[in-house]
């Protein structure tokens, strides 16, 4: 079983628990077939198709999709069409809704965002600021959405923050040893909080340097310290990142932007599900 499709029996599980209690209630006939639209009540970019399929799949439900992720699509467009027995639709369609809405709202968020900062050249990344267990939707979404994805946890970036620095002394040497203990492929990144803090990372050989929390006149100072010791750095601005500010940090000509709110700050579009038949 794959990582989506754990997700749609897990997702399935918490919302329909020991039974639904409306199929205690009436006398239903389950095998029979049904006909069920999704439609957007809301404007948005669109995305979540894989986990829905997947979802549908666990319930014995047929989906097909009008639309592709990424689509950026109007108010009352059908997104899905839907069959399969009318229990089975009912049980399913509060997930089926959930899921869709939410990847819905964290790529149309993102989208937001990456148009924002077009022709810089800089890239638009997320951050782990994700809600547990849902990470791997969310980072889909925003991938969705025109991201790139920033690690996904910690065993995939070896990322050096305030709080590592406060314990592990000399960073030069320990990045020395670190490297003959992380893969070869795994980058090192440092966040600096000030200009003294960041000429220690790029000294020491960090591939990436996160300027967290700096002003953006302290952030060209580190570019320009960055192209004269070492170029082959990467450098990210990072911190309070939005929809007003990113484009001034994306004219200072930094590698990279993360920002937490496309996931954390996204609002849900309106999606509705009707059975159309029977």
């Amino acid at each position: 079983m794959n990582g989506i499709e754990e997700f749609a029996r897990k997702a399935l599980e918490e919302d329909i628990g020991r039974g639904d209690l409306f199929e205690r209630c009436e006398e239903l006939d389950a095998g029979k077939v049904k006909k069920a639209l999704i439609r957007a009540k809301s404007g948005c970019v669109f995305a979540g198709t894989p986990y829905a399929e997947s979802i549908a799949k666990e319930m014995g439900i047929t989906i097909s999709f009008d639309i592709k992720d990424g689509e950026e699509i109007e108010k009352n467009r059908v997104i899905a069409v839907l069959s399969g027995a009318g229990t089975a639709l009912l049980k399913a369609e509060r997930t089926l809704l959930n899921v869709l809405q939410h990847a819905s709202g964290v790529a149309t968020q993102t989208r937001r965002y990456a148009k924002l900062i077009e022709g810089y050249g800089t890239l638009l990344l997320d951050t782990r600021k994700t809600r547990p267990l849902l990470r791997d939707l969310e980072k889909y979404a925003a991938r969705t959405g025109g991201a790139v994805n920033h690690r996904f946890g910690l065993d995939d970036c070896l990322m050096i923050k305030d709080t590592h620095l406060s314990v592990l002394g000399d960073l030069k040497e320990f990045i020395g040893k670190a490297r003959k203990h992380i893969p070869w492929t795994a980058a090192i990144e440092v966040e600096c909080e000030n200009l003294a803090a960041a000429r220690v990372a790029l000294e020491a050989g960090a591939e990436i340097v996160m300027c967290d929390n700096m002003d953006r006149e302290t952030i060209r100072e580190v570019l320009r310290l960055r192209d004269e010791i070492a170029p082959q750095t990467k450098i990210e601005a990072s911190g309070n990142v939005t929809a007003e500010t990113i484009v001034s940090y994306a004219a200072l000509g930094v590698d990279a932007i993360s920002c937490g709110s496309l996931i954390h700050q996204a609002v849900w579009p309106d999606f509705s599900m009707r059975i159309i038949n029977g």
